[in-house]
Formats: C-alpha cells, sequence, structure tokens
C-alpha cells in the first residue's frame, strides 16, 4: 500500500511496510503506482520512454530499482527476553496530571533519572488511591516498562530513548483518553499557543527552540509541549503534553532575569547528548489543552545577526520534519498527515535580537506576515 501526495515539482509517497516518506520525482510516483496495481510491464515501461528518453534495458533497470522500494525490509529485530520484575524499588513517585494520579516505582536512581526531572513539577505526595500504576526497573542492561502489572516492553539500556518515548506515548494515551493508534505523530518541536492556534517552532538541537518557547511564555503566550509535540489524526490538533521546557545551561544569562526561579533547579547532565539542563515547568496547567497547528517555523539563534524571517520550500521543511518525528504506520493517520502537512506554511526564522523574535512571531500568530 502506498499514498501520494504532490508538493511543488515533487511527489512525497507513504510506503505503508516500511512505514516511511520519501520525495521523488513525479515519474517514481507513477511507476510506483502502476506497479502496486500490478500493470503490466510493457506498459510500465512506455510510461517510463515516455517521460525519459532511454533504451529498454535502461528503463527496465529503473524500474526493477524502483520496485525493490515496494519491498518487505529483511531486519531481523532479536525480541528481548521477558524480564523477571524487581520486588525491590528505591523510588517511588506520585505525579498529579489534571484529575488524574500517576504512581510510579523507579527500581533504582538509573531508572529515575530517565524520567523524573521532566515530570518533577507534577510530583504530589503520596496518595492512597491512584489512576495508574507504572513499574519501570531494569536488570541486565534491559529496561522494563509495566503499566497495572501488564508489560508494555523491554529495551536494552542502549536504546532507553525508545523507552522514554514510549512512557511519554503512554501518559499521552492516559492525559487524552486516545490509544496510540488515534495519534497521527509526535514531533520533536517546541508548541507555542495564543490560545487559539499554535506555531511549532522546530530546528536542530541547540538553534534555541526551548529558549525561544521561555521567551515566548513569558509575553504571554503558552507553552503547549516541549520536545514531545502530538497530533491526533482525525482532528488535526496539537494537544498537551505536560513535561518541563529543558533550558541549557547557556541559555541561562538570558532567562534567569525573566525565571529566577531557574537558579536553584536541579542542573542534568546528559552524556550522551552533550548537554546539561534545568528544567522550567511550563506556565499551561490545563494539560487537556489544544489547539489547530497554522504554521512550521524553523528558527535558529544566531549572535549579531539581523532577524531575517522567509517562507521556505515545503519539501524542504518536510525533509527536516520527518527525520526527527515518529509518525503513525496506520495508513489512515499516514493519508491524515499528508493532508495536515499540505495546510501548513513553512518558515525559517534567524535572529539575535529577542524582543524582535518576540515581535515577529505576535505577527505570525496574527496573519501579519
Amino acid at each position: 500500500m502506498i499514498l501520494t501526495t504532490q508538493i511543488e515539482d515533487k511527489t512525497i509517497v507513504w510506503l505503508q511496510k516500511r512505514n516511511q516518506y520519501i520525495i521523488v520525482e513525479n515519474i517514481v510516483s507513477k511507476i510506483l503506482i502502476e506497479l502496486e496495481k500490478k500493470t503490466d510491464i510493457d506498459t510500465i515501461v512506455k510510461l517510463v520512454k515516455d517521460d525519459i528518453d532511454i533504451p529498454n534495458n535502461e528503463a527496465l533497470k529503473f524500474i526493477e530499482d524502483i520496485h525493490q522500494l515496494l519491498k518487505d525490509e529483511n531486519d531481523v529485530n532479536s525480541e528481548l527476553e521477558n524480564q523477571q520484575i524487581s520486588n525491590k524499588f528505591d523510588f517511588k513517585k506520585y505525579y498529579k496530571i489534571n484529575d488524574l494520579v500517576f504512581f510510579v516505582q523507579f527500581s533504582s536512581e538509573y531508572e529515575l533519572y530517565l524520567i523524573h526531572p521532566k515530570f518533577a513539577h507534577l510530583e504530589i505526595t503520596p496518595q492512597e488511591s491512584f489512576d495508574y500504576k507504572y513499574t519501570v526497573f531494569s536488570q541486565n542492561d534491559i529496561i522494563s516498562f509495566q503499566i497495572n502489572n501488564e508489560i508494555i516492553g523491554n529495551w536494552s539500556k542502549s536504546e532507553s530513548h525508545y523507552f522514554q518515548g514510549k512512557f511519554s506515548m503512554k501518559i499521552i494515551e492516559h492525559t487524552h483518553n486516545q490509544s496510540e493508534d488515534q495519534w497521527m505523530g509526535i514531533f520533536h518541536a517546541s508548541a507555542v499557543s495564543n490560545n487559539d492556534s499554535c506555531i511549532l517552532f522546530l530546528g536542530d538541537s541547540g538553534n534555541g527552540k526551548s529558549t525561544s518557547l521561555a521567551l515566548l511564555q513569558a509575553s504571554g503566550f503558552s507553552c503547549l509541549a516541549d520536545d514531545f509535540v502530538p497530533v491526533l489524526s482525525d482532528t488535526h490538533e496539537v494537544h498537551s503534553f505536560p513535561s518541563a521546557i529543558s533550558i541549557k545551561r547557556n541559555s541561562l544569562p538570558v532567562l534567569l532575569p525573566i525565571y529566577p526561579e531557574l537558579e536553584n533547579q536541579a542542573e542534568y547532565h546528559f552524556e550522551k547528548l552533550n548537554k546539561i539542563v534545568r528544567y522550567l515547568p511550563p506556565n499551561n496547567t490545563d494539560f487537556n489543552s489544544k489547539a489547530k497547528c497554522k504554521k512550521l517555523v524553523f528558527i535558529k539563534y544566531k549572535a549579531g545577526s539581523d532577524l531575517k524571517l522567509e517562507k521556505i520550500s515545503k519539501l524542504k521543511a518536510f525533509e527536516q520534519l520527518v527525520p526527527d518525528s515518529w509518525l503513525s504506520p496506520k495508513k489512515e493517520n499516514a493519508k491524515n498527515f499528508l493532508d495536515w502537512f499540505q495546510g501548513l506554511t513553512c518558515y525559517s526564522l534567524t535572529y539575535s535580537d529577542n524582543e524582535k523574535m518576540i515581535n515577529t512571531s505576535k505577527k505570525l500568530f496574527a496573519d501579519e506576515l
């Protein structure tokens, strides 16, 4: 099964068997469609030669290369064996999200470190009753995750980010009462809202997404989500995610005058990511909140630069958006993602002056640019 959508002079193709999005020339998309329909090879060769002046043997080789995209990948993933559940938990935490209470027990400081810093602002005193019981433990370099005594999954410690993603997904499912297959995608971005609509700010690590979010939050906007931005499939709405905003050490001189509480916040060193961060609670406390996304903005702080805002090619935006995203493998969700992306306006924003960035963001929300 494939889905296609044309953007500018290219076609975006979704390959269901691989849950993969690729950008191709229009002729490649046409060939893929004919191959999937099992059109006879002579007809497809004629289609190629009508578009490209090449000999028959080259046309056949071209078609065969494209046909490889429709085949299943032969990756062999070794299954991690089920772990024997630990009966010793050094850390027990209770978090409250809206009216829900989550009881989370961690077998050691290692597991606690993977989860707690982003959710510490939600911690409450121990409760006699709770809505969900999350259990996280590790043995033999394997992390195990259970909810209400049901095994969710096992991951090697070298793939701890997959566990963190699954943990966050379960928080989203339970907070918004929507199962995983109802989400179109999760995006590595900062979602900023004016309580009517929202804009996603994206960019490589260190480009200033979270700092910009913190500055906009202090200027009257709301933080819907930072780093983990969920979009529901059927409504295309960005939903709130309750984690704190990660603030890198080099952003503190700018943000401490605005958020003096950061001075006393614990600092966390993530060696694999080569970053030292503190966590700033979001100003949004209604974790049921949601908003339609109007625009994508690829933001970059560059010392000494003038502010530069420009519309960018959707193809360029797509190439930057997809690699850092989790996108649903479900056909209906893939179609919704392509439809949603078609309706977005995409920009790049480079700045060094914070006030100019804030004023430009206000104009983007007001459709004045």
